[in-house]
């Protein structure tokens, strides 16, 4: 919220300055636990006077109408312009002084701040997402009068809450009241708290021999819940670290916004952690870190017996407890997600290499965790604690390893999983997703997508990209139960655009995205195998030079098609001209070649055969007049256009390519 805050109102504020037409330099808005701040530079001492040309009624309209548009307008009856079939009525609008402008605008901001949530304060109206104590507003080192629901702006503000001691100062600009705040222990930029946090963590660490391992996420969240940041180290006890490690993170992170901490470059968790205090302590902190140890302890102690009682059972006694939660009203309960993810896992193990039975036994016992007791502590735990309970019932390590990387990867950060029999569990549970969402009609329209289909179809075309995997879509769609023809054609359409979407923000020209995606190819593989080499080839001349007489031939062929049918069957090298005949043997020589190259997926091969018609190309254009006057060359000749446009076109449709 406190980001979206900033953004909203640096947006609200360039809004109202273009509206009144006053340029600046520059602004930037700060966030915080307790307070939001916008400072503009550059801003003109008043606004300039503006001409308004407001249009009226039509010529000849009734006098009534042009009457009410006069006394609107506050002009006399003559000063009406009659222009282009209409009244127009030209007033010249003073400029008005920066205060009296900045007096109206930030109410306006106010009132109209998009809170996420907001409350209304005792006997008041506005609302807010805190109760709103003061309102500083300056200009030109000036107090800009104004009221806000009772209260009055000024130019006094307030400091930390508990070691500024409630002393309000005075600042009259950006400069005063910045340094005023850090003289009242407050750091105004949430970029500087960070760095705070980072630097005092890192310098506990250092004096111990640890290392604090980096949460970006946590730092965002910790930086804005503080205004003077103060790391502290703590200590907890090593019993604890029999947990998986990211349990013990999960509970430091979730529970309390502690920071985990490793022994030095070895990655093992230290007896420790870090956490960050919003003030400076006379004792160093020391008592405040030891209740801090103190309620880590008692969320470790829960985990602990979490851990303890979840071994007890082992996961598949677990699959007849998925029975009693719901996946969704019209696909059934969890139980049965299982077992088809299970299934579908033994099927798709062709495609990853996977031993089918071991990849079916994971696929049935991927979702068994979601039921454990630690699962439903951290839910963001589910799949890793599944692979910790196989281990702990030593269950195959690459049955205990797929489960654990099943829902991988969760997003752009994330590594897809790389191993057989996890690449193919991990395929199982998203296409089954996928296909069961599409069967329903559930399927994600504009920025709608309340299931993450978008992220699971990622998750699939990165899996086989990075693995390099041999996976046509319809054939994986196939294997679901989802399985129908209008199921299936619908999903592979689905893929195209996410492929395309993932190729476009890659760098790849949409144009040649476009060119091979026309062939209807629906192995992701094959697909990014031939735009890469597709591109290599027309970054050559010879590529260049034989698109451009590729779309020579296209459009000849285009006219003439138009004007009736055109000729069908081979084209006879008997008699033809040397030019026409040295086309005719390059495409007879190149046509088997290409049919190999790509028989065995060697597209480099196939546009190297290409490329040896470039030169046959530009001679057969330079000679040869298509439109002979004789039919019989004529048609011999778009014959020999249509070969060229058949052997080209099984590599790519170049009539997609710019250029």
């Amino acid at each position: 919220m406190q980001a979206g805050a900033a953004r909203d109102l640096e947006r609200l504020a360039r809004e109202r300055l273009s509206q009144a037409d006053l340029a600046f330099d520059s602004i930037r808005a700060f966030a915080g636990s307790r307070r939001l701040t916008l400072v503009v530079e550059g801003l003109p001492a008043g606004q300039n006077a503006r001409m308004d040309l407001r249009k009226g009624p039509r010529s000849g309209a009734a006098e009534a109408a042009i009457a009410g548009f006069v006394r609107a307008s506050g002009i006399d009856r003559g000063a009406l312009i009659e222009r282009d079939g209409a009244y127009w009525a030209e007033r010249v609008e003073p400029g008005r002084p920066m205060a009296d402008i900045l007096a109206q605008m930030v109410p306006e901001m106010v009132a109209a701040f998009p809170w996420p949530k907001s409350m209304t304060s005792a006997g008041g109206s506005l609302r807010w997402v805190r109760p709103l104590r003061r309102v500083l507003c300056i200009f030109d080192r000036k107090l800009v009068p104004f009221s806000l629901d009772g209260l009055e702006s000024g130019d006094l503000s307030e400091g930390h809450r508990a070691m500024g001691a409630r002393m309000p100062f005075r600042a009259r600009d950006f400069g005063e009241y910045r340094e005023a705040l850090a003289g009242h222990f407050v750091v105004l930029d949430v970029e500087e708290r960070k760095r705070r946090i980072l630097q005092g963590a890192d310098r506990l660490c250092a004096e111990r021999g640890l290392r604090l391992v980096r949460d970006e996420g946590l730092l965002t969240e910790v930086a804005g819940m503080v205004e003077w940041p103060t790391p502290l180290l703590g200590s907890m006890d090593p019993d604890y670290l029999s947990l998986p490690p990211e349990v013990i993170r999960t509970s430091m992170r979730v529970h309390q916004r502690y920071f985990a901490v490793c022994e030095g470059d070895a990655g093992a968790l230290a007896p420790f952690f870090i956490a960050v205090a919003n003030i400076e302590a006379a004792d160093n902190g020391l008592l405040i870190a030891a209740g801090n140890a103190r309620v880590l302890a008692a969320r470790l102690a829960d985990a602990r017996y979490f851990w303890d009682e979840d071994c007890r059972r082992s996961l598949e006694s677990r699959i007849e407890t998925l029975a009693g939660v719901t996946f969704h009203a019209r696909l059934g309960d969890l139980q049965a997600r299982a077992l088809r993810i299970g299934a579908l896992a033994r099927d798709l193990a062709c495609f990853s290499g996977a031993d089918p039975e071991l990849a079916a036994h994971a696929g049935r016992l991927a979702k068994a965790d979601l039921v454990t007791a630690m699962v439903g502590e951290f839910p963001e735990l589910q799949g890793v604690m599944g692979g910790y309970y196989a281990r702990a019932e030593g269950i195959d390590a690459q049955v205990a390893d797929a489960i654990a990387d099943h829902y991988r990867p969760q997003g752009p950060g994330e590594a897809p999983p790389t191993a057989p029999v996890s690449m193919a569990v991990a395929l199982a549970d998203k296409i089954d997703m996928i296909l069961g969402f599409f069967s329903i009609d559930e399927t994600p329209t504009g920025s709608r997508d309340p299931f993450a289909l978008r992220r699971a179809a990622l998750g699939v075309i990165r899996t086989i990209l990075d693995a390099r995997l041999r996976a046509p879509i319809r054939e994986m769609a196939r294997l679901s139960e989802f399985a129908t023809p209008e199921v299936i054609a619908t999903v592979v359409d689905f893929f195209h655009e996410r492929l395309k979407a993932l190729l476009r923000d890659q760098g790849a020209r949409v144009d040649l995205i476009d060119a091979v995606f026309a062939l209807d190819d629906d192995d992701l593989t094959r697909v990014v195998e031939r735009i890469d080499a597709l591109q290599r080839f027309l970054e050559t001349p010879d590529g260049a030079n034989l698109v451009s007489g590729y779309k020579r031939a296209a459009n000849i062929l285009s006219a003439e098609a138009r004007k009736g049918p055109l000729p069908t069957g081979a084209p006879d090298r008997a008699g033809a001209p040397g030019a026409e005949a040295g086309l005719f043997d390059a495409l007879s020589a190149v046509r088997p070649v290409v049919v190999a190259a790509l028989a065995s997926d060697d597209y480099v091969a196939a546009l190297g055969a290409l490329a040896e018609l470039r030169a046959p190309v530009d001679v057969f254009f330079d000679q040869v007049l298509v439109n002979s006057n004789l039919a019989t060359e004529r048609d011999n000749r778009l014959r020999l256009l249509r070969q060229i446009d058949d052997v080209m076109g099984a590599v790519a449709d170049f009539s997609r390519v710019s250029g």
